[in-house]
């Protein structure tokens, strides 16, 4: 979920593309993708922020132009521009994941997408990739910083967030959809992750 707040005069760059147009660059290019998001929010220099603006204004510009093979020319932009963007992560983040463990995170961040709302527990997701529940800890540590447990959980907190925004459902039943029987248990969850009920974050960011 992001929130906008934008002065007046602001100008920028939004990207919306389907799996099914970038992905056909490839393997590499599911893992490029899943590496840049692996951190939500950027603030490069000025020199980094330039670079990827540049690639912006290419994209846009190939878009617009719809010259001979340009949609080539748009994938190869955007392969430009996650490189950059993985390049703006720190150290520690980007601190070389082997293609194995790459491919492991990507297939637990798949699972979660279709198993999340009735399976929250790491050993669940562990005995599915044949993994033991230290090891699958050490490659969420090792490529995003945080242990499986804490993936799992914001998760869940996105889809409701998610829930809460774009649909009028109530919380309890945004709570069943998620896979919690327990409203009241489901509202402690969310509060502990945000720091505000799930009725206070609807409001406050409608």
């Amino acid at each position: 979920m992001h929130k906008l707040v934008l002065k007046a005069g602001s100008t920028g760059y939004l990207m919306q593309f389907s799996g099914e147009f970038y992905f056909a660059n490839g393997k590499a290019a599911d893992l490029m993708l899943q590496s840049a998001g692996s951190i939500y929010h950027y603030q490069p220099g000025d020199k980094g922020f330039q670079k990827l603006y540049n690639s912006l204004g290419c994209i846009l510009q190939e878009y617009t132009d719809k010259q001979p093979r340009y949609q080539e020319a748009i994938r190869a932009n955007m392969d430009i521009f996650f490189i950059q963007l993985v390049r703006q992560q720190p150290a520690d983040a980007a601190s070389g994941a082997s293609l194995y463990t790459q491919q492991q995170l990507e297939k637990l961040l798949a699972l979660l997408d279709t198993h999340v709302f009735t399976h929250k527990q790491v050993a669940y997701y562990a005995d599915i990739l044949n993994l033991s529940a230290y090891q699958l800890n050490t490659i969420t540590t090792t490529t995003l910083g945080k242990t499986c447990s804490q993936v799992i959980n914001e998760h869940i907190v996105l889809e409701a967030k998610r829930y809460l925004l774009a649909t009028a459902n109530q919380v309890n039943q945004i709570a069943g959809l998620l896979g919690y029987d327990d409203v009241s248990y489901f509202i402690r969850f969310f509060k502990k992750h945000t720091g505000q009920s799930p009725e206070a974050f609807r409001y406050n960011f409608s």
